[in-house]
C-alpha cells in the first residue's frame, strides 16, 4: 500500500507541475530565467522521483565548476531560436529527473523540418541558417569541454579527499559517488545533444541539397567539417582536449588532504 501511494503522489505531482508549466522559460542572450517552480520545486520533486527509479542521489551542494557546466550544457540541450526542433519541453522533463534519458528518443528530421516550415525570403537563406546556428555551437563548444574538464577535476578531488579525510561523514563516500554519478550522466547527455545537433544539421543539409541545390551547401559542409572532432572528442571522452590541437586543460597537483589545488589554467595553442 505504501509503495501504491508513493506512486500515485509522484504521478499526480508530476502531471499537475507538467500541465502548468513545461519548458524552462528563458531570459537575455538564452540564459536560463531564475524562477522557483524550476530551480527549485521541480528539482525537488524530480530528486524523490529519482530516488525511487533506484538512481543516486546526491545531497551535495553544487560547486561553482558545476553550476558552470550546467549553465553551459543546458544551452546545447534546447533550441529557443527554432520552434522546439530540440523537444525543449521533453529536455526540462529530464533535466529536473522527473524522466530519464527521453533525449534517446529525439529523431534527427526536426531541424530540417522547422528549416522547412520557416518562411524564408529565399531558398539560399535557409543554408545560411544552418551554418550560422552550427558557427555558434562551435564557438561555444570549447567553453563547454572546459566547463566539463573542471568538473571531472572536482570529481577526482573529491575521491582523492574522501580516502584520506579521517573526519569525513559517515555517509561521504556514497554522496562521494551519487556526485560522481549525477556528474557523468550530464556529460554524457551533453555528449548525446552534441551529436543530435550534429546529426540535425547533416540531415537538414543533405535533404536540403535535394529540395533547393545552391552552392551555399559548401558552406555548410564546412561548418560540419569544423564542428565533427569535437563531436569525435566528446564521444572519446577527450574533454580536456589532451591530444594535439585545440584547449589543453592541465591539472595540478594536490599539496595535501586539507588543501584542494588552484583552478587550473586554460592554454590556447
Amino acid at each position: 500500500m505504501k509503495h501504491w501511494l508513493i506512486r500515485g503522489a509522484l504521478a499526480a505531482t508530476t502531471l499537475v507541475l507538467l500541465a502548468a508549466c513545461t519548458t524552462r522559460p528563458t531570459g537575455d542572450f538564452g540564459r536560463a530565467q531564475p524562477g522557483v517552480l524550476h530551480d527549485e520545486i521541480l528539482p525537488a520533486i524530480g530528486q524523490r522521483a529519482a530516488a525511487y527509479r533506484g538512481e543516486p542521489v546526491s545531497d551535495f551542494n553544487l560547486t561553482d565548476q558545476e553550476r558552470e557546466m550546467h549553465d553551459r550544457v543546458w544551452r546545447f540541450l534546447i533550441a529557443p531560436h527554432a520552434h522546439d526542433w530540440f523537444y525543449d519541453s521533453a529536455v526540462e522533463i529530464q533535466r529536473t529527473r522527473l524522466g530519464a534519458n527521453l533525449d534517446t528518443q529525439f529523431v534527427v528530421d526536426r531541424y530540417y523540418a522547422y528549416l522547412r516550415g520557416t518562411d524564408f525570403q529565399s531558398s539560399r537563406v535557409r543554408y545560411s541558417r544552418v551554418a550560422n546556428d552550427i558557427e555558434i555551437d562551435i564557438a561555444t563548444i570549447p567553453g563547454t569541454f572546459a566547463a566539463i574538464c573542471r568538473v571531472l577535476e572536482v570529481d577526482r578531488q573529491r575521491a582523492i579527499a574522501v580516502a584520506n579525510v579521517s573526519l569525513a561523514a559517515p555517509d561521504a563516500p556514497a554522496e562521494v559517488e551519487a556526485r560522481r554519478w549525477e556528474n557523468q550522466q550530464k556529460i554524457a547527455w551533453f555528449t548525446r545533444a552534441l551529436a543530435y545537433r550534429y546529426a540535425s544539421y547533416s540531415t537538414a543539409l543533405e535533404r536540403l541539397l535535394v529540395e533547393t541545390p545552391h552552392e551555399e551547401a559548401r558552406i555548410v559542409d564546412a561548418q560540419l567539417a569544423r564542428m565533427e572532432p569535437y563531436v569525435t572528442r566528446a564521444r572519446a571522452g577527450d574533454f580536456c582536449l589532451t591530444g594535439s590541437g585545440g584547449m589543453v586543460f592541465k591539472d595540478t597537483g594536490l599539496p595535501s588532504r586539507y588543501q584542494l589545488p588552484q583552478p587550473a589554467t586554460l592554454v590556447r595553442k
